[in-house]
């Protein structure tokens, strides 16, 4: 069992996502007000609210759909992340979205009201949005940032 973290503000953690609020949608990139995907976002999130990215992400697929044996981008986050369960999530909290039944969970997003998530989405780049019903059905996994 891993040491329990002190979670980072949750206001902070909005704050900063919502500095990223138009920028464009980029696969694979992390540039505030240049490009990102939904994980990018999160990476220029973290390297703002806690510091450097911990590790370098490999090359990732964009399929919603992909099917395995592992949830990849929860291993991941679970390596630096406090998990919770998506029910105690509250603003400040990440979530990643399981897109189509029995895919892995491919997509995230940030919290930012117990309605309303921000998240970086093809066409569209990063964006705030209602969480409708349909959209919290679908997450899978939560974590929350570390303090610094």
């Amino acid at each position: 069992m891993t040491q329990p973290l002190t979670s980072a503000d949750p206001a902070r953690v909005i704050a900063v996502a919502r500095s990223w609020l138009g920028t464009p949608y980029h696969d694979q990139a992390s540039l505030r007000g240049v490009g990102c995907d939904c994980l990018g976002l999160v990476r220029g999130v973290w390297r703002e609210v806690v510091g450097p990215e911990p590790f370098p992400i490999p090359p990732y697929s964009r399929d919603w759909g992909e099917t395995g044996p592992r949830e990849v981008l929860a291993e991941g986050a679970r390596r630096i992340m406090p998990e919770i369960s998506p029910a105690d999530a509250g603003p400040g909290a990440l979530v990643l979205f399981r897109m189509r039944p029995r895919a892995i969970a491919k997509h995230v997003g940030i919290l930012t009201g117990p309605d309303s998530f921000l998240h970086a989405y093809e066409r569209l780049g990063v964006i705030e949005e209602p969480l409708t019903n349909a959209r919290r059905r679908r997450i899978a996994f939560a974590f929350l940032f570390p303090q610094r």
